[in-house]
């Protein structure tokens, strides 16, 4: 299995900045969760950022910007609107080195966006406005670029709209239907409660590839232990990779679990997209053929190149990094 991996998901600038427990607690935040807010929390909480960082983000973005900084090939799908950010997301994306040609809405709601807080401990809360992302449908699938990539990776995030869901599952036919891979990352604990069942279904029935960290799974097989879930995990799908933080990593295939050790050393300074690149790393190490063990430690590379910096985006070439670590 060797090609280019394409991402769809919410088409999002993030804008991160810094914080404390304080002011989170004062606007009624769940540390370390994402929250879905409307335009007008939107507006009123980005009035108070006094510094921020913004790019093109969204975890399925994210993660295809870290295959291409690694050398791969990505491609990805996602809704703006022709506003500013819109503008602003599509040359990012595209200056990264991801190929991007998902039309923009000429009406409708604005260009999504992310409000990233970072408090000293590097966690982050995020309040998300979908705005435009959320309206994307089956039509946006480019049938072409499905078929044409060897996986097709999916973002959990975006399971929340209808129209969104049937784009899901058409581009998992069609990827399947041309004998490629489906990719699913289960995105946030949040969001698994809201969708259990129909997260079952689609990483049971439709997806190849999945991946979560302790919590989601957990949360998915409503499991109390990690073990428990990881038994339930078993059978359910051809490869499972699980994020274990400060622990490594846990790749589940053919009934077995193997562990494999995180980066030695590293410091966390934000944790922002650290799941992104580690399934940026493993998509990568697939795409290219490689063992199972390179993919987690290529994986864990990349996971700790970013929570090494503030921001979602790798500061150094991943590819460079990789090289020097396996070689």
């Amino acid at each position: 299995m060797t090609g280019s991996v394409l991402g769809i998901g919410n088409a999002i600038v993030d804008v991160l900045t810094h914080t404390d427990d304080a002011f989170l607690e004062s606007h009624g935040m769940a540390k370390g969760s994402m929250t879905l807010i409307d335009g007008d929390r939107a507006e009123e909480l980005y009035a108070k950022i006094d510094a921020g960082v913004e790019c093109s983000g969204g975890s399925a973005a994210n993660s295809m910007v870290g295959i291409a900084s690694l050398g791969g090939e990505a491609r990805y799908i996602g809704k703006v609107r022709d506003d500013a950010l819109g503008a602003l997301f599509a040359r990012d994306i595209r200056e990264a080195g991801v190929a991007f040609d998902t039309a923009a809405a000429t009406d409708g709601p604005p260009t999504a966006r992310c409000l990233v807080y970072v408090t000293s401990d590097a966690q982050r809360t995020m309040q998300t406005l979908l705005g435009a992302s959320a309206t994307l449908g089956p039509d946006d699938i480019d049938e072409q670029a499905v078929r044409g990539a060897a996986i097709t990776f999916l973002e959990g995030y975006l399971w929340d709209p209808e129209p969104a869901k049937r784009a899901f599952l058409r581009a998992a036919e069609i990827a399947h239907g041309a004998g490629g891979k489906v990719a699913l990352t289960l995105s946030d604990p949040f969001c698994v409660e809201r969708h259990r069942e129909s997260f079952r279904d689609l990483a049971e029935n439709h997806v190849d590839i999945l991946f979560a960290n302790e919590a989601e799974i957990i949360s998915l097989y409503q499991a109390s232990t990690l073990e428990e879930a990881i038994d339930c995990l078993k059978g359910k799908c051809e490869i499972a990779a699980i994020t274990l933080g400060e622990r490594g990593s846990l790749v589940v295939k053919g009934g077995h679990a193997t562990g494999f050790c995180a980066e030695p050393d590293t410091e966390v300074v934000d944790t922002t997209g650290a799941g992104d690149l580690f399934a940026a790393g493993f998509l990568y190490g697939l795409s290219t053929g490689r063992p199972f063990p390179d993919c987690a430690r290529i994986g864990g590379i990349a996971a700790a190149e970013i929570i090494s910096h503030f921001g979602a985006r790798p500061e150094q070439p991943l590819s460079e990094l990789v090289r020097s670590k396996l070689g």
